[in-house]
């Protein structure tokens, strides 16, 4: 989580919304993908963490299912990056702070609990939870000037 938690400074440096991700096999330990929010950079709404990281572990080991790998984000995914966890077949997803308005996992759509789900990683969520959060919320503080 700590390197997820880089990631999320990152963002919050670029003034991005701070989110961080990192993909790790689970055979060799090793990270092989981190990205952390590039919407306001990228011009793009689906430049989620998330979604950036399980695209550049696709590309890293050449397959579109990451089964023997697991995932670390600093915030609950939304719905959107939940079903891409999915597809992608990660075998675990840790995540960091919860997210009762846009979360998808344990709030929300709650996409795993659907029936039409594929496949559901085993989940871990909380990890972390004060620091993860904590930079969100000094995120939001700095942009409404509080």
């Amino acid at each position: 989580m700590e390197c997820a938690f880089s990631e999320a400074e990152k963002a919050f440096a670029q003034d991005e919304v701070p989110v961080g991700a990192v993909i790790v096999d689970i055979q060799s330990g090793k990270i092989i993908a981190f990205a952390h929010n590039e919407m306001v950079g990228q011009k793009d709404p689906t430049a989620h963490a998330e979604l950036l990281a399980i695209q550049r572990a696709c590309l890293s080991i050449e397959t579109s299912r990451l089964e023997d790998c697991d995932i670390y984000i600093t915030l609950e995914p939304c719905p959107m990056c939940a079903q891409a966890i999915s597809f992608a077949r990660l075998r675990r997803l840790y995540f960091g702070a919860y997210d009762p308005k846009g979360g998808g996992v344990d709030h929300g759509a709650r996409i795993f609990n659907a029936p039409s789900c594929h496949h559901i990683p085993e989940i871990i969520g909380g990890v972390e939870e004060q620091k993860c959060g904590q930079i969100l919320k000094d995120f939001f503080e700095k942009k409404r000037g509080v």
